[in-house]
């Protein structure tokens, strides 16, 4: 029983109901079964304990499996939901540590509640719907309260056979099913002292799924109630039965203020998608059924019903009222709204521009980019919740530029590593709840994230700790693709998913295997040299570096035809990472990109999750930006704007908003991130990771007359703006305290720009660099904010 890694748990141990057992080997992944599972869906644990005078500093520590709602007192403590969070429990026990001096600064008796879900910790089979099934052992906690007095005497109180159990009002509790509560067994004041427990079982010492106890060190920001959606309509269906949309398709759990009779029901079903005749359409959700229902005490004050351990993506409820037994009495409902709920990640990034599409499009991603955020990163909020682990990378950029995802990543960091086999491959999923076939489990496109995302991390905050922390464990998932390698090529993997080809979304169509398989093998290796360089192992940087050239050439030699210039089948995926990753010969650069060009101009859009990144960054650098921008400024083709025209509110899994996929799925977010970097310009400089030394390099484009974005980076708020007139075009920029920037203005004319009505040339605080591409660039030395005008027709795009 492994108990100790942040902390000392002085003799706590962990606990649970009596003669509750799990079979299963202790090799296996997933434990598969545990007896008492119809008495236990939830369990209430309790413990009575006496406070002394001068009480100076209460600490409490507490994991409760799978899920747990703290309370002293009958009052709960904190504003934190879903703890502790999702992990491998086999590997990681999360404990949350809180302060409860001013609950127990009261001398006397107080007593301490668990109420414990099942959670991600046991998916039991179900009537209802599933993904899959799979536990990690009954439910059970473990929790230490630390008293410290004036005196300097400290007392511990721990979990141990003094506490009692009895099972809990949720008579169901399943993360894809739902939740069933019954009011009348709430047993009012079983967390108060005073309460007699003397019906309860006395609490059974038992083993911890096995995983180490850890701590803040690890865990990723906490889940909350963020903010409320209203109904924006009710339509009412049939006596009894309603259908609310809430206009948004979130992340949510339900608020609902009901009365009626005892034993009276509410059910509420959630679904992102009504049929034509109004009924929920639960087509997008995996198609089972999954609801929240309440049994009524039948008080006549009314009563309140706000779920514990279910949340689910949704923007429609359907709302089912049932009697009780032999009566055709309903219970009335007097108000109901849905409450978001995702981690409190801090948002970092704003944009906005003239385009009212665009506007949209940053909007849809950033509502899908909120709802995926939990205790890692997860693809859809309903049909799956798992961590697909190539999203974390393809979106990378994408959702940093919106959030403040260091503590999250760190989180999902050690998921990934707690995945890890001992040959070195990484699943596709991590936490790995399930194991998938069909090439599902073993995929380059996704495992390379145990790679790409540290340094992704490092690019953004110029911090190394998870290089440093994970560079073992990232050498060995490359030495695992080497051992997969033959004469340097990858050839397999789920490729570029959901791409645009013949048949329905699913498996690539496009693109093979062995393409992004070594691009992906080229990428890691190539970053794992330049690690290397960073943490000063040069010997395995210079092997790396040849390794990775080794690669390079294998790739170019097998799927480079020099006749067509275009690589493999010339997809938009195969050629845009060839590009991006600097897999092309730099002669052959302009052609390949030529290529790509021409098929979005005959075809459309046909990358998928892994090309499009790709494809965006290719274009994007290569100076044709005008393609992105008229490729997603437009609604009759699939993408964005036939998303948005067919009613989506939040991304969704497919291009062409498909119902039967997911209709909340954050994977097709990069758009993101060329708003922020190439429309607005917000760059961070290699030559000062993190943003300590900042690029501002804006897009003019299209028909755009304005972009405003805003990132405040670690080093503090980037500001980037350009608004343009007939004849005339001013940027503004801010660059923060400390740092430095380089500002590329478009235009050759160095007599035409001005700041403040100051010729540039003779400002200080501002240093001309050179002449490139058409951009005069500047380099800011003072920081602050500054406004740049350019007053030169020639020199700006026509009005």
């Amino acid at each position: 029983m492994v108990l100790s890694s942040d902390m000392d748990w002085h003799g706590s141990q962990w606990i649970g109901a009596n003669g509750a057992a799990i079979s299963g080997s202790a090799d296996d992944f997933m434990l598969i079964e545990r007896v008492d599972l119809g008495h236990y869906q939830s369990m209430r644990l309790r413990r009575e304990l006496e406070v002394k005078p001068k009480l100076r500093q209460a600490t409490l520590c507490v994991c409760g499996l799978g899920q747990y709602e703290l309370t002293i007192d009958g009052s709960r403590v904190g504003e934190d939901l879903f703890t502790p969070g999702w992990t491998n429990y086999k590997k990681t026990c999360l404990y949350d540590t809180y302060d409860v001096t001013t609950q127990l600064q009261r001398s006397g008796r107080h007593a301490l509640g668990l109420l414990l879900g099942n959670g991600m910790y046991n998916i039991e089979e179900t009537s209802r719907y599933k993904k899959f099934t799979g536990s990690f052992g009954p439910l059970k906690a473990i929790a230490q309260l630390r008293l410290e007095y004036s005196e300097g005497k400290m007392e511990i109180v721990g979990t141990d056979q003094n506490w009692r159990i009895n099972s809990g009002p949720i008579t169901y509790s399943h993360i894809f099913g739902g939740e069933d509560y019954d009011g009348r067994l709430e047993a009012k004041g079983w967390d108060s002292p005073g309460f007699n427990d003397d019906k309860w079982d006395e609490a059974a010492v038992m083993d911890g799924p096995g995983g180490k106890l850890r701590g803040s060190s690890v865990a990723a920001p906490p889940i909350r109630a963020i903010e409320i959606l209203k109904p924006t309509n009710v339509k009412e269906l049939k006596q009894g039965i309603s259908v609310y949309d809430l206009g948004q398709n979130a992340t949510m759990m339900p608020l609902v203020k009901v009365h009626g009779p005892s034993g009276a029901m509410v059910r509420i079903i959630p679904a992102e998608l009504v049929y034509g005749d109004g009924w929920v359409d639960r087509s997008s959700c995996g198609g089972g059924i999954a609801y929240w229902q309440y049994t009524l005490t039948g008080d006549v004050k009314g009563e309140t019903y706000n779920p514990k351990f279910f949340y689910h993506a949704c923007r429609y409820l359907q709302v089912e009222l049932s009697g009780p037994e032999q009566s055709e009495q309903l219970p009335t409902v007097e108000s109901l709204v849905g409450v978001v709920v995702h981690s409190i990640s801090e948002p970092v990034g704003e944009f906005s521009c003239s385009s009212d599409l665009f506007n949209k499009i940053y909007s849809l991603i950033r509502w899908a980019q909120r709802s995926n955020m939990v205790s890692y990163l997860t693809d859809c909020p309903h049909r799956e919740r798992l961590g697909w682990l190539e999203q974390v990378h393809l979106n990378g950029p994408a959702l940093r530029y919106n959030f403040r995802l260091d503590k999250l990543i760190s989180k999902m960091m050690n998921d990934m590593a707690d995945s890890q086999l001992e040959n070195g491959m990484l699943p596709s999923t991590a936490p790995e709840y399930a194991i998938f076939g069909g090439g599902f489990r073993d995929s380059p496109e996704w495992s390379s994230a145990f790679v790409l995302v540290p340094w992704q991390q490092y690019e953004f905050t110029g911090d190394t700790e998870l290089l440093r922390k994970y560079y073992d464990r990232m050498a060995q998932y490359v030495a695992y693709l080497s051992s997969c390698a033959q004469d340097d090529i990858v050839s397999f993997g789920l490729s570029d998913w959901y791409d645009i080809g013949p048949g329905e979304p699913g498996p690539s169509k496009l693109t093979p295997a062995g393409v992004t398989g070594t691009a992906f093998y080229y990428q890691d290796t190539l970053i794992l040299a330049q690690a290397a360089t960073l943490l000063n192992r040069r010997e395995d940087a210079a092997r790396y570096q040849q390794q990775a050239e080794r690669i390079r050439a294998a790739f170019h030699a097998k799927f480079f035809n020099a006749v067509t210039n275009q690589y493999a089948t010339g997809s938009q995926c195969a050629n845009s990472l060839a590009i991006v990753m600097g897999l092309v010969e730099r002669t052959n650069r302009a052609a390949v990109l030529d290529n790509i060009v021409t098929d979005i101009e005959e075809k459309g859009l046909t990358a998928g999750d892994v090309g499009f990144r790709y494809l965006l960054r290719a274009l994007a650098d290569g100076n044709r930006s005008d393609v992105v921008y008229n490729m997603n400024n437009q609604s009759d083709k699939p993408g964005y704007g036939m998303q948005l025209a067919k009613g989506a509110t939040a991304l969704t899994e497919a291009w062409d908003a498909n119902p039967y996929s997911s209709q909340n799925h954050f994977m097709f977010g990069q758009i993101n991130e060329w708003f922020f970097h190439d429309l607005a310009g917000i760059q961070s400089d290699p030559h000062g990771p993190g943003f300590r030394k900042v690029i501002i390099k804006p897009t003019i484009v299209g028909d755009l007359t304005w972009v405003k974005a805003s990132y405040n980076s670690v080093h503090g708020k980037i500001i980037s703006e350009w608004k343009r007139t007939c004849g005339e075009i001013t940027f503004t920029t801010a660059i923060p305290t400390k740092t430095t920037g380089t500002v590329f203005i478009p235009t050759a004319f160095l007599n035409s720009v001005t700041e403040a009505r100051r010729l540039v040339l003779k400002m200080e605080g501002v240093k001309f660099v050179k002449v490139e591409d058409g951009c005069a660039i500047y380099e800011i030395v003072v920081a602050g904010t500054y406004t740049f005008t350019v007053q030169n027709p020639d020199a700006i795009l026509a009005c």
